[in-house]
């Protein structure tokens, strides 16, 4: 596996593309009224964590990022989309809420943030756009003091094999494909918004749990838990049903895989 230029390129134009879309679609109301978007499973698992100096990758439009500072801790964010980070920076604005937004692409990072951090956090929708998972298990090992802790919540990896087109559970992608690119041609309909067709292609990664895990442990830390969940935030099949909760699932007899994991990590 190796860093993938090309598909950095073809996935900044598209989430440039989205990010306004996703500054009017994303419920803004509870960081605006003093509340935070986090579930109450990440709030659970992350614990204490004001006064903590957290670094946030991937953090697209701030909503985590900000919601975390609202839970006390010293956020800084980083993405590769400008966009992204203008609307983040005008929602720390109108929330009253301090952020440092740093734009760049995941793996440049060391080259202009020369600092460690408390926490590393990480989560939904993120590991499906990394080219390199070792090289990103080295760049949090890089940012985090020893006795850092890295939380990570995501899609699981196993439910991305089946199609995501069709009812069911139809097998579509190997769970196996070993880091090389999935292509995906624009023109669908944004996930936030779905009255908004994206022009823009995109090319997406499976990575196994193992090589999750693994990549992280070859970076030294050390895996405290690994959580598996029968649910997620978003419609990621088309059998899914919203329930009371606002969580997706599947229904009966599909209701069988985990969609969602979460992964708690310690520098050593």
């Amino acid at each position: 596996m190796s860093r993938n230029f090309e598909a950095e390129e073809t996935n900044k134009r598209h989430w440039d593309d989205v990010a306004p879309v996703h500054g009017r679609a994303y419920n803004t109301d509870p960081l605006l009224s003093g509340g935070h978007l986090l579930d109450p499973i990440q709030v659970e698992e992350l614990g204490a964590i004001a006064g903590k100096k957290l670094l946030h990758l991937q953090c697209h439009i701030g909503t985590d990022s900000l919601s975390l500072a609202r839970l006390g801790a010293e956020v800084t964010g980083v993405d590769f989309s400008g966009e992204s980070l203008k609307v983040a920076r005008e929602l720390a604005k109108r929330s009253g809420l301090e952020a440092r937004f740093i734009e760049t692409a995941l793996f440049d990072l060391p080259d202009v943030l020369d600092e460690t951090f408390d926490m590393v956090y990480t989560s939904l929708g993120v590991l499906n756009w990394i080219s390199d998972i070792r090289q990103w298990a080295l760049i949090i090992s890089r940012y985090l003091e020893p006795g850092g802790v890295l939380y990570l919540m995501e899609s699981h990896p196993f439910m991305h094999v089946f199609d995501d087109e069709t009812d069911g559970l139809s097998v579509r992608h190997s769970y196996f494909s070993g880091g090389e690119a999935i292509e995906w041609p624009g023109d669908w309909p944004d996930y936030a918004d779905s009255s908004y067709i994206s022009s823009h292609p995109t090319m997406e990664f499976l990575w196994t749990i193992s090589q999750i895990h693994n990549s992280l442990v070859d970076a030294g830390l050390r895996i405290q838990f690994i959580h598996e969940f029968d649910f997620m935030h978003w419609k990621g099949l088309a059998s899914m049903e919203r329930c009371e909760d606002g969580m997706w699932r599947l229904p009966d007899p599909l209701a069988r895989i985990p969609l969602l994991f979460s992964l708690k990590a310690v520098k050593k």
